[in-house]
């Protein structure tokens, strides 16, 4: 069979292909999402997966970096190219709040940011470039990654057991739901897009007691007021200008009661920025601002910081070859830009060692009522974006591998 080229014809290809698998992605994604499980205990989603593609005749390794499932679709030509398509398998600690015949199974636990949706994407897509593999030249690397929603993340595990190895991509995507986008849109971001992300844990100690009698006890409540209100100015302070950068805190326990101050007092947060010389400066001012307002109460603080994803980095001729990718498959109109986010991904990890691009698809409906945010016990999708995202990510592993 002749190699297409990347043009009408095969967009066409893609398309139709989409539009016959589209009934049983609809009952792939009802599967996964009525039985999520969460981060590094993915093993029945795991299960399901690997028998699907075993199904389909493609071959492919389980139990990488914990649940991690990593396989080959090779073309014609297969050492010529090599970009790899990765998706998210672990769900959340939430009690869904939707009435759905296909709502979550296992107490406690919803597949409330999507990953549901990313797994049926790419589940599609692997079974579509299996059917084309004789009508392209490369090869797709697909990558079912464990743990995204927890340190230290299925991405640096897997990582670690050589899924960017043997052989190396020359690139990676994946894709991420965003209600805040309509469905059938996709967003894309150059450059930085996501924060790093670490978690703060201090601990201040001294001599607990009665209220009534100060020189009998240390003031640890106020002391850990204080700290908490010190590490605002401090790091407001010395943050560069222009700089995005977040602290905030969480959880603040002072197990006392009205006239019982306690020995202990726990504090928990977070700290996000887009820099890494400003981050480790961060994390300096932290410790040493911490240890002069214990020493100036008469107390101890100890301070744990949990290092947790890095910045999130889309490679900027990647990221703009897909966006252009995307304009070819969806039309101008459904292709939009995206804002720098806060909130983190530990899909950054791949994008420190091969170029990367992290890209939205639009989930949301208002007209339908599909509006509630990721993370949260409503959430949902339009079922539309399954074919989007399918056929999109189709396409642009075809696109690629032609550059």
């Amino acid at each position: 069979m002749k190699i297409f080229s990347i043009a009408v014809e095969m967009k066409q290809e893609v398309k139709q292909s989409v539009a016959a698998m589209s009934a049983h992605l609809l009952k792939v994604r009802h599967h996964l999402h009525a039985r999520p499980e969460l981060s590094f205990q993915e093993k029945e989603t795991a299960a399901y997966l690997s028998n699907l593609l075993t199904e389909w005749g493609i071959s492919h390794k389980n139990n990488v970096g914990g649940y991690g499932i990593v396989g080959l679709i090779e073309g014609k030509n297969p050492a010529k190219k090599t970009i790899a398509l990765r998706a998210d398998m672990d769900a959340l600690a939430l009690t869904e709040q939707n009435h759905l015949p296909y709502k979550s199974l296992n107490s406690g636990v919803m597949h409330a940011c999507g990953h549901d949706v990313h797994m049926t994407c790419l589940l599609g897509t692997v079974k579509i470039l299996n059917d084309l593999k004789n009508n392209f030249e490369g090869t797709v690397k697909f990558i079912f990654q464990p743990a995204e929603e927890e340190l230290p993340g299925g991405a640096l595990q897997m990582i670690k057991e050589g899924v960017l190895e043997n052989p190396k991509p020359d690139a990676i995507f994946a894709q991420h739901v965003f209600p805040e986008l309509q469905a059938g849109q996709v967003g894309f971001k150059t450059g930085k897009y996501m924060a790093s992300s670490d978690e703060l844990s201090l601990f201040v100690k001294g001599k607990g007691g009665h209220a009534a009698i100060p020189e009998k006890r240390d003031n640890t409540v106020l002391a850990a007021a204080q700290v908490l209100l010190s590490l605002e100015n401090v790091l407001t302070k010395n943050k560069p200008a222009d700089l995005l950068s977040v602290l905030a805190f969480g959880r603040f326990i002072a197990d006392g009661t009205y006239n019982i101050i306690p020995s202990g007092v726990q504090l928990r947060g977070t700290f996000r920025t887009f820099d890494e010389s400003w981050r480790e400066q961060a994390h300096r001012l932290i410790k040493k601002t911490a240890d002069k307002i214990a020493l100036e109460y008469g107390v101890s603080c100890e301070v744990t910081i949990r290092k947790g994803y890095p910045v999130l980095v889309n490679d900027e001729k990647l990221t703009q070859n897909a966006r252009e990718a995307a304009i070819e498959f969806l039309g101008k109109e459904n292709v939009k830009g995206l804002e720098i986010r806060m909130t983190v991904e530990d899909f950054a990890r791949y994008g420190q060692i091969i170029p990367a691009c992290f890209y939205r698809l639009g989930t949301g409906n208002r007209a339908k009522g599909i509006t509630a945010n990721l993370h949260t016990s409503t959430f949902d999708v339009d079922e539309k974006s399954i074919a989007t995202g399918t056929g999109l990510m189709v396409w642009m592993a075809l696109k690629n591998l032609s550059i």
